[in-house]
């Protein structure tokens, strides 16, 4: 009778601890000897990448809808850093691809020793619910956090995050909810949602589909999702590298100034590195700006350097 006894109360605990599990599957990302051989042509360090990378697609929990991502995490048995990375664009526009989750410099960051988590935001690539462009979707993002846990070579106490485009704005955001990150890089970051539909009305549509409660340029939702309006919220143990190009149209680099001058004035640490005649994938600065992400990662978040003093001081 004591043995039943036992017997259900490992079963049900197993089971109660399935239940709460975030990741869902987890499933190897495999690419034919063709698609090796042409990424060679772009990236020639791939195959080192991949000998020493484990590459998934994932699918995992996030306020109970059933969301798709990716996982790398170095081959190496080890306890590696984790980072959070937050994808551009909008529902099926610009998600991550198996090419481009290893090509995006996040193959070359994890083989430098840090496990790499991604989501594709509810609704897209298959996955359950309807993203809001930095609405509840940021929960998406925020609930990787927990999903790391899950990951045995993940030390979740060194959290970064890395976002691009659309995917700053939501490293903003969840900077606005969360002192858990040591560290975040923000690419081309949208930062301002009024002053981005004035350079490119037809963000309008974009805001119709996606944002609930948007009516037109004055909506308050704007705001609320705009890095330069919330800036006193966000996370002032987080150093931010911002990188940014002078030729950039799809997130003009004034607004991103400004959220620089807003950055200086409240004493936000940061870093702001401004690439002459880059575009807005700094296609031109690949090699620099990735070799500049390594570093701060590895400053901040790998080796947990402090950030020094922003009061004025010296002789």
């Amino acid at each position: 009778m004591k043995y039943i006894f036992s017997l259900l109360l490992v079963l049900s605990c197993l089971t109660a601890r399935s239940q709460t599990r975030r990741i869902l599957d987890q499933v190897p990302i495999t690419l034919s000897t063709q698609s090796i051989d042409s990424l060679a042509k772009i990236a020639p360090r791939i195959r080192s990448i991949l000998a020493t990378v484990d590459f998934y697609h994932i699918t995992y929990l996030s306020d109970g809808l059933k969301v798709k991502g990716y996982l790398a995490t170095p081959k190496q048995a080890g306890s590696y850093p984790g980072i959070i990375y937050n994808r551009g664009g909008n529902q099926e526009f610009s998600k991550i691809t198996d090419e481009g989750f290893i090509l995006r410099g996040l193959g070359e960051l994890s083989s430098k020793g840090y496990v790499i988590i991604a989501s594709q935001y509810r609704g897209n690539d298959g996955g359950e619910g309807k993203e809001e462009f930095g609405g509840k979707d940021v929960n998406d993002v925020l609930n990787l956090i927990p999903a790391l846990a899950e990951v045995p070579k993940a030390d979740t106490s060194r959290i970064g995050m890395f976002g691009w485009s659309r995917g700053g704005m939501m490293t903003y955001l969840a900077l606005t909810r969360t002192s858990k990150i040591k560290a975040a890089v923000v690419g081309s970051g949208i930062t301002d949602l009024i002053k981005l539909m004035k350079s490119r009305p037809d963000f309008d549509e974009v805001y119709k589909e996606l944002i609930p409660g948007y009516a037109d340029i004055h909506s308050p939702v704007l705001k609320e999702r705009s890095a330069v309006y919330v800036a006193e919220k966000i996370s002032k143990t987080t150093p931010i590298l911002m990188l940014q190009g002078t030729a950039d149209w799809r997130v003009p680099t004034d607004q991103v100034l400004d959220l620089v001058n807003k950055f200086y004035q409240i004493k936000q640490p940061f870093r702001f590195i401004l690439y002459e005649g880059g575009q807005h994938s700094l296609i031109e600065h690949r090699a620099d700006y990735l070799q500049q992400t390594i570093n701060w990662f590895d400053t901040y978040l790998r080796d947990r350097k402090t950030w020094p003093s922003l009061e004025n001081h010296g002789g």
